[in-house]
Protein backbone atom coordinates (compact mmCIF):
# COMPACT_ATOMS: atom_id res chain seq x y z
CA UNK A 1 0.00 0.00 0.00
CA UNK A 2 2.67 2.60 -1.17
CA UNK A 3 -0.28 5.12 -1.69
CA UNK A 4 -3.13 5.66 0.92
CA UNK A 5 -6.44 7.32 0.13
CA UNK A 6 -8.07 6.35 3.78
CA UNK A 7 -10.35 3.28 1.98
CA UNK A 8 -8.08 0.47 2.47
CA UNK A 9 -9.64 -2.08 5.06
CA UNK A 10 -7.36 -4.24 7.55
CA UNK A 11 -9.27 -6.99 8.96
CA UNK A 12 -8.99 -6.94 12.69
CA UNK A 13 -9.39 -10.11 14.89
CA UNK A 14 -11.35 -10.51 18.10
CA UNK A 15 -10.15 -9.24 21.50
CA UNK A 16 -10.13 -7.74 24.43
CA UNK A 17 -8.99 -4.36 25.27
CA UNK A 18 -9.06 -2.48 28.92
CA UNK A 19 -9.96 1.21 28.07
CA UNK A 20 -8.89 4.41 31.03
CA UNK A 21 -9.56 8.02 31.80
CA UNK A 22 -6.65 9.96 33.76
CA UNK A 23 -9.59 12.15 34.18
CA UNK A 24 -11.85 9.76 36.13
CA UNK A 25 -9.14 7.12 37.07
CA UNK A 26 -11.79 4.91 35.61
CA UNK A 27 -10.75 1.58 33.32
CA UNK A 28 -13.27 -1.20 32.08
CA UNK A 29 -12.61 -3.54 29.78
CA UNK A 30 -14.52 -4.74 26.35
CA UNK A 31 -14.92 -7.56 24.15
CA UNK A 32 -14.48 -7.17 20.63
CA UNK A 33 -15.95 -9.02 17.58
CA UNK A 34 -13.72 -9.14 14.01
CA UNK A 35 -14.21 -6.05 12.33
CA UNK A 36 -12.26 -3.78 9.54
CA UNK A 37 -10.64 -0.74 9.93
CA UNK A 38 -8.87 1.45 7.30
CA UNK A 39 -5.15 1.53 7.46
CA UNK A 40 -4.51 5.52 7.29
CA UNK A 41 -7.15 8.36 7.91
CA UNK A 42 -9.28 9.31 5.29
CA UNK A 43 -7.44 11.61 2.95
CA UNK A 44 -8.89 14.80 1.00
CA UNK A 45 -9.06 12.99 -2.21
CA UNK A 46 -11.36 10.69 -0.80
CA UNK A 47 -13.18 13.38 1.07
CA UNK A 48 -13.44 15.35 -2.06
CA UNK A 49 -14.61 12.20 -4.71
CA UNK A 50 -17.49 11.09 -2.15
CA UNK A 51 -18.24 14.50 -1.01
CA UNK A 52 -17.27 16.84 -3.77
CA UNK A 53 -16.15 19.12 -0.76
CA UNK A 54 -12.90 19.81 0.50
CA UNK A 55 -13.07 21.51 4.06
CA UNK A 56 -9.55 21.43 5.54
CA UNK A 57 -7.10 24.57 5.95
CA UNK A 58 -3.81 22.58 4.37
CA UNK A 59 -4.21 21.73 1.12
CA UNK A 60 -3.14 18.56 -0.90
CA UNK A 61 -4.65 15.40 -2.09
CA UNK A 62 -2.91 12.83 0.17
CA UNK A 63 -3.09 14.84 3.67
CA UNK A 64 -5.67 14.10 5.82
CA UNK A 65 -9.21 15.48 5.78
CA UNK A 66 -9.27 17.70 8.93
CA UNK A 67 -11.98 20.58 10.26
CA UNK A 68 -14.62 17.61 9.76
CA UNK A 69 -17.31 17.87 12.36
CA UNK A 70 -18.01 14.22 13.81
CA UNK A 71 -21.29 14.93 12.18
CA UNK A 72 -19.55 15.47 8.54
CA UNK A 73 -18.03 12.08 9.00
CA UNK A 74 -20.85 10.21 9.95
CA UNK A 75 -22.81 11.12 6.23
CA UNK A 76 -19.37 10.86 4.93
CA UNK A 77 -19.65 7.58 6.11
CA UNK A 78 -23.30 6.80 4.79
CA UNK A 79 -22.10 8.50 1.25
CA UNK A 80 -19.04 6.05 0.60
CA UNK A 81 -21.34 3.38 1.78
CA UNK A 82 -23.49 4.41 -0.86
CA UNK A 83 -21.04 4.99 -3.61
CA UNK A 84 -20.08 1.22 -2.92
CA UNK A 85 -23.26 -0.49 -3.39
CA UNK A 86 -23.04 -0.69 0.60
CA UNK A 87 -26.15 -0.32 3.55
CA UNK A 88 -25.44 2.87 5.55
CA UNK A 89 -24.63 2.36 8.69
CA UNK A 90 -26.25 5.26 10.12
CA UNK A 91 -30.16 6.72 10.06
CA UNK A 92 -30.34 10.07 10.74
CA UNK A 93 -33.25 11.95 12.68
CA UNK A 94 -34.29 15.39 13.29
CA UNK A 95 -35.64 15.07 16.64
CA UNK A 96 -33.65 17.98 18.07
CA UNK A 97 -30.99 16.25 19.29
CA UNK A 98 -27.34 17.40 18.40
CA UNK A 99 -26.26 20.55 16.71
CA UNK A 100 -27.56 20.12 13.95
CA UNK A 101 -31.05 19.54 15.15
CA UNK A 102 -30.35 15.54 14.23
CA UNK A 103 -30.60 12.45 16.26
CA UNK A 104 -28.69 9.26 14.65
CA UNK A 105 -28.86 5.62 14.86
CA UNK A 106 -26.43 2.66 14.08
CA UNK A 107 -27.69 0.11 12.49
CA UNK A 108 -25.48 -2.71 13.73
CA UNK A 109 -26.50 -4.96 10.99
CA UNK A 110 -25.49 -2.85 7.99
CA UNK A 111 -22.31 -3.78 5.77
CA UNK A 112 -21.47 0.15 5.34
CA UNK A 113 -18.72 2.16 6.50
CA UNK A 114 -19.13 3.85 10.15
CA UNK A 115 -16.78 4.90 13.14
CA UNK A 116 -14.66 2.93 14.87
CA UNK A 117 -16.09 2.66 18.43
CA UNK A 118 -12.69 3.87 20.91
CA UNK A 119 -12.66 -0.19 21.84
CA UNK A 120 -12.01 -0.99 18.56
CA UNK A 121 -9.56 2.11 17.61
CA UNK A 122 -7.85 1.31 20.67
CA UNK A 123 -7.22 -2.44 19.89
CA UNK A 124 -6.49 -1.82 16.28
CA UNK A 125 -3.56 0.86 17.68
CA UNK A 126 -2.08 -1.30 20.12
CA UNK A 127 -2.21 -4.47 17.74
CA UNK A 128 -0.76 -7.14 20.10
CA UNK A 129 1.43 -4.40 21.88
CA UNK A 130 0.97 -3.38 25.91
CA UNK A 131 3.18 -0.37 26.23
CA UNK A 132 1.95 3.59 25.53
CA UNK A 133 2.90 3.51 21.78
CA UNK A 134 3.71 0.34 19.36
CA UNK A 135 7.18 1.99 18.37
CA UNK A 136 9.54 4.90 18.75
CA UNK A 137 7.64 8.14 18.43
CA UNK A 138 9.68 9.98 15.84
CA UNK A 139 9.47 6.99 13.89
CA UNK A 140 5.67 6.26 13.80
CA UNK A 141 4.35 9.30 14.00
CA UNK A 142 3.87 13.44 13.41
CA UNK A 143 3.76 15.69 16.47
CA UNK A 144 4.83 18.39 17.86
CA UNK A 145 8.71 17.57 17.77
CA UNK A 146 8.79 16.39 14.59
CA UNK A 147 6.44 17.83 12.59
CA UNK A 148 7.41 21.28 11.96
CA UNK A 149 3.80 22.20 13.20
CA UNK A 150 2.09 21.20 9.82
CA UNK A 151 -0.02 18.12 8.83
CA UNK A 152 1.63 15.70 6.85
CA UNK A 153 1.08 12.70 3.95
CA UNK A 154 -0.91 10.08 5.19
CA UNK A 155 1.47 6.87 5.37
CA UNK A 156 4.92 8.92 6.08
CA UNK A 157 5.56 7.35 9.32
CA UNK A 158 6.40 3.57 10.16
CA UNK A 159 2.94 1.00 10.34
CA UNK A 160 2.14 -0.82 13.79
CA UNK A 161 2.42 -4.38 13.31
CA UNK A 162 -1.16 -4.83 11.74
CA UNK A 163 -0.36 -2.52 9.48
CA UNK A 164 -1.95 0.88 10.56
CA UNK A 165 -0.58 4.32 9.86
CA UNK A 166 -0.61 7.51 11.52
CA UNK A 167 -2.56 5.22 14.35
CA UNK A 168 -0.39 8.45 16.75
CA UNK A 169 0.14 11.91 15.69
CA UNK A 170 -1.23 13.59 12.84
CA UNK A 171 -4.65 13.81 13.08
CA UNK A 172 -6.77 13.24 16.11
CA UNK A 173 -9.70 10.30 14.66
CA UNK A 174 -13.25 11.18 16.00
CA UNK A 175 -14.67 7.68 17.00
CA UNK A 176 -18.45 6.60 18.11
CA UNK A 177 -18.61 6.76 21.39
CA UNK A 178 -19.73 9.92 23.54
CA UNK A 179 -17.20 10.70 26.03
CA UNK A 180 -19.05 11.37 28.99
CA UNK A 181 -23.01 12.24 28.81
CA UNK A 182 -23.24 12.97 32.40
CA UNK A 183 -20.61 15.62 31.97
CA UNK A 184 -20.16 16.48 28.56
CA UNK A 185 -23.73 15.99 26.66
CA UNK A 186 -22.92 15.37 23.48
CA UNK A 187 -19.73 15.49 23.32
CA UNK A 188 -17.95 12.73 20.95
CA UNK A 189 -14.22 10.75 21.70
CA UNK A 190 -11.25 11.76 19.76
CA UNK A 191 -8.06 9.59 19.63
CA UNK A 192 -4.01 9.28 18.74
CA UNK A 193 -3.06 12.81 19.03
CA UNK A 194 -2.45 15.39 16.43
CA UNK A 195 0.44 17.09 14.82
CA UNK A 196 0.55 20.19 16.96
CA UNK A 197 0.72 17.76 20.45
CA UNK A 198 3.18 16.81 22.50
CA UNK A 199 4.24 13.13 23.06
CA UNK A 200 2.50 12.72 25.99
CA UNK A 201 -0.75 12.93 24.45
CA UNK A 202 0.60 10.35 21.41
CA UNK A 203 -0.29 7.45 23.45
CA UNK A 204 -2.59 4.68 22.86
CA UNK A 205 -4.91 4.92 25.88
CA UNK A 206 -4.82 9.44 25.55
CA UNK A 207 -8.44 10.22 25.43
CA UNK A 208 -9.85 13.53 24.17
CA UNK A 209 -13.32 15.16 23.84
CA UNK A 210 -14.95 17.67 21.02
CA UNK A 211 -18.29 18.65 20.54
CA UNK A 212 -20.16 16.53 17.53
CA UNK A 213 -20.44 20.06 15.18
CA UNK A 214 -16.88 21.23 15.82
CA UNK A 215 -14.42 21.45 12.92
CA UNK A 216 -10.59 21.58 14.12
CA UNK A 217 -7.54 21.49 11.57
CA UNK A 218 -5.75 18.75 13.72
CA UNK A 219 -8.98 16.23 13.50
CA UNK A 220 -10.01 14.10 11.01
CA UNK A 221 -11.30 10.26 11.07
CA UNK A 222 -10.79 6.60 9.60
CA UNK A 223 -13.64 4.65 8.60
CA UNK A 224 -14.51 1.42 10.01
CA UNK A 225 -16.62 -1.65 8.99
CA UNK A 226 -18.55 -4.58 10.50
CA UNK A 227 -18.27 -8.08 8.44
CA UNK A 228 -21.13 -9.22 6.84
Amino acid sequence: MDVLTGNEMIAVPSGQVTLSDRRTRRSWSVGLAPYELAASPVTQALYAQVTGSRPSTAHGDRLPVECVSWWDAARFCNSLSRRDGCTPAYRFGTDGEGADGEAIEWDASADGYRLPTEAEWEHACRAGTTGPRYGELDEIAWYRGNSHERIHAVGGRHPNPWGFHDMLGNVWDWCWDVYDAEVYGTYRVLRGGGWFDEHWSCRASARRRSHPAFQVDDVGFRIARSPV
